[in-house]
């Protein structure tokens, strides 16, 4: 038996004695967020450690980027739990870490348990300490578990992927290939947006000045496997990398949380890089930064502060930073040019990300300057001419408004124009079915709608039309219906604003003469309040108009849009 057959039977004997140990053990089940990290421990991209942070380590990495043992590491990896579950465990105990499903991935040998000072935490890692201004304090605060565990992990399995396995490459993998492809300078390519021409031509020019090859590693991880954009921006990847030399780009995934803790955050993925094989790394001036996404140059972070971060670091970690240089394109010269080096008379072209999505919605043309066949191909399929697209109706006002009845009639036109299967989520209707175990306090009718919303975004997804009639009261569950169903497809919110009065004159239901009499509770406008819509696309009083002229006022909107056709 050779030496490698030898340590492929140790290793599967001890995982299976491993498993055969941690039935006995207490477990996590661990959350996207978490399985992310864990990946990249079990796997050495987050060499040196060997476990999540202890608080010696934790409190040295806030107060220096430096292990206790003086070894650079700028983010605090430890594994955050719930009060509860800290009190059920105790240090020099075993547990099991599972993935969401349950299914063991690994044993943490516990070392420490404490409650972190998220504040100082988030001061040290952020520079801020409010949720409002910092999507990463955000999630610190109000969505991480208040303990930390810290401790060595002994890995059975990595976390189970099924999509595009082979581009999920190990710092292992990368490595041997680079040896076999005889690769010495190798520039890392860390991003997490769609790429275009202007992306392509930055990242040559920096392997051309660098003599490097190059190695793109876009961030995946926290998209729920069945949402179209993960498939999408894979796919434009692997589209965008057809257009380098083939004999020196090589692509792979990395399953990364990011932090967009700015210079931390770009040395970070330095290291990281590093242990995957890199030599060099393309940092950009807001590298790491939350609103380096956003085209008002808005930027958290000072400019250029990432780099000069890992430049700072690059020879103790065994790494080169390279800076990326932003490319425009220049119409009287055809081609891409630094942008420092752009002179006013120049003719510059740019589309932003509000005009390509424009252009995509309403089928116009992607000039060739701008981005590849193949991208562009792959972003129609996900984001098709909005007379291709799924797209909701979301309806609120009070009860008697005429919400439903103009539901109805909408329903009616759409499914005699036969283009989209059509689904009516009316209100009463959802608590019928969806909702019966609910109250009608202010967190479940939130959770109501909110449920609504979850429903219609599926129809949405998948082409079709929903539409909702609920009374809705409360802005911010009608805001994350938005914000999820608009990531899909249309959301156009209608607020049937018809006065109290007429529907209380209307009152069908005998709803409201039972609120005014006290025998019924929780009416909305009687006992509990409404909050109308900060800015709804349509707003339409029925006093003095029919529900079928509604749903006409409707009908014209969404032609105007470019929904219907």
């Amino acid at each position: 038996m050779s030496n490698y057959s030898e340590s492929l039977l140790v290793h599967f004997r001890r995982a299976e004695e491993l498993k055969t140990k941690s039935l006995s053990y207490p477990s996590i089940d661990l959350n996207k967020r978490q399985l992310c990290d864990l990946e990249l421990l079990l796997n050495r991209a987050y060499y040196p450690l060997k476990g999540y942070l202890n608080k010696a380590d934790y409190e040295s990495v806030l107060a220096s980027m430096r292990l206790v043992d003086k070894s650079v590491w700028p983010m605090p990896i430890c594994l955050d739990v719930s009060e509860k579950m800290a009190s059920s465990l105790q240090e020099g105990q075993k547990i099991a870490l599972n993935d969401e499903e349950g299914f063991m991935l690994a044993t943490l040998a516990i070392s420490d348990i404490w409650k972190p000072d998220k504040q100082k935490e988030a001061e040290k890692v952020y520079g801020c300490t409010d949720a409002k201004k910092h999507p990463g304090v955000r999630y610190l605060l109000n969505s991480a578990g208040d303990w930390y565990i810290g401790g060595s992990v002994e890995g059975l399995h990595l976390p189970l992927h099924y999509d595009f396995k082979e581009i999920r490459l190990t710092p292992s993998d990368t490595h041997r290939r680079f040896a076999q492809n005889g690769w010495r300078n190798i520039i890392g390519f860390h991003t997490d947006e769609y790429l275009h021409c202007a992306h392509r031509e930055m990242v040559m020019k920096a392997a051309r000045d660098s003599n490097c090859n190059i190695f793109m590693q876009p961030v995946v991880g926290l998209d729920h496997p069945g949402n179209i954009d993960h498939y999408t921006h894979v796919r434009c990847y692997e589209e965008i990398v057809k257009q380098f030399p083939r004999s020196m780009s090589m692509l792979s995934l990395i399953p990364l949380a990011n932090r967009w803790a700015g210079p931390r955050e770009a040395l970070w993925h330095a290291i990281i890089k590093k242990n995957f094989g890199c030599s060099h790394f393309l940092v950009a001036d807001n590298h790491g930064d939350p609103f380096a996404h956003l085209e008002d140059d808005s930027l958290f972070y000072p400019q250029h502060a990432a780099q000069e971060t890992v430049d700072t670091y690059g020879e103790e970690i065994g790494i080169t930073m390279v800076p990326l240089r932003e490319m425009v394109y220049v119409e009287d010269k055809a081609q891409y040019i630094a942008k420092d080096e752009a002179t006013p008379d120049m003719d510059i072209k740019h589309i932003s990300s509000a005009e390509l999505k424009r252009r995509l919605e309403n089928d116009l043309e992607i000039p060739a300057w701008f981005s590849y066949p193949g991208v562009v191909n792959e972003l129609k399929k996900a984001f098709p001419p909005r007379s291709k697209q799924g797209f909701t109706v979301f309806m609120t006002g009070f009860s008697g408004s005429g919400k439903s009845t103009i539901a109805k009639a909408l329903m009616v036109k759409f499914m005699e124009m036969r283009e989209r299967p059509v689904t009516l989520l009316d209100g009463d209707i959802v608590r019928h079915n969806l909702s019966s175990e609910l109250s009608f306090s202010k967190e479940h009718r939130n959770l109501n709608i909110i449920r609504i919303g979850f429903v219609a975004s599926e129809i949405t997804k998948n082409g079709g039309i929903a539409l909702c009639a609920p009374i809705a009261p409360y802005e911010e569950s009608r805001q994350i219906n938005r914000e999820v169903i608009s990531k899909y497809g249309g959301y156009i919110e209608v607020y049937v604003s018809t006065p109290l009065e007429i529907c209380e004159q209307r009152d069908r239901k005998g709803l409201y003469a039972k609120a005014r009499a006290g025998t019924v509770k929780g009416v909305t406008g009687v006992s509990d309040p409404y909050i109308p819509p900060s800015n709804p696309e349509l707003t339409i009083n029925t006093t003095d108009i029919t529900p079928a002229e509604a749903a006409q006022e409707i009908m014209l909107y969404l032609e105007e849009q470019g929904y219907v056709i």
